[in-house]
């Protein structure tokens, strides 16, 4: 009896070394921040999806999500993130997005933050599925291409964006082997 108690304790102890609030990535993990709320991927081509809460008069809480393995590479992506808003008149969406060079992990990642009219999709690749407009919204989406394709988009509302940006930076630098 002793000795099963044991061989559970051991086993357990070694389920339990990858707590359930880290994100592993390429062999890689950064600890979830508070607030962050895990959530079953809403679709096969997630491999994670999070809640992130509100800021204050938000209507809408931000998504986190992660996909793994869809390639298209870095400059397809982006071009496709950007086509994902509208411009304000006068401006293109070049003028509205920013893309820069980001490291997770010590490796080479390309990131885009961009801010206007979400032209939010529920279900993109149906045919029958209708685009609404979502204006005063804020994506940031990171291609890193390691062992794997990760793609990482947080989408919401700006002020909510805005006030996760800090601890979304933080726990993408977080990430470490």
């Amino acid at each position: 009896m002793r000795q099963t108690f044991l061989v559970v304790a051991v086993v357990f102890g070694v389920v339990c070394a990858v707590r359930a609030d880290d994100v592993v990535l390429d062999g890689m993990r950064s600890k979830t921040p508070a607030g962050w709320v895990e959530e079953t991927p809403s679709n096969k081509m997630r491999f994670a999806q999070y809640r992130l809460p509100r800021a204050k008069d938000d209507k809408e809480d931000a998504e986190l999500v992660i996909f793994k393995g869809l390639g298209g590479g870095a400059e397809a992506n982006v071009a496709r993130w950007k086509m994902q808003f509208k411009a304000p008149a006068g401006k293109s969406l070049d003028d509205i997005a920013k893309v820069e060079k980001i490291k997770i992990g010590g490796e080479e990642a390309t990131q885009l933050t961009i801010e206007g009219t979400f032209q939010y999709n529920a279900a993109p690749f149906s045919p029958r599925s209708k685009t609404e407009n979502r204006p005063g919204y804020k994506m940031i989406a990171i291609y890193f291409e390691g062992k794997d394709i990760y793609q990482i988009k947080l989408t919401g509302p700006a002020k909510t964006i805005d006030q996760q940006q800090k601890a979304f930076t933080e726990w993408v630098k977080g990430f470490k082997k």
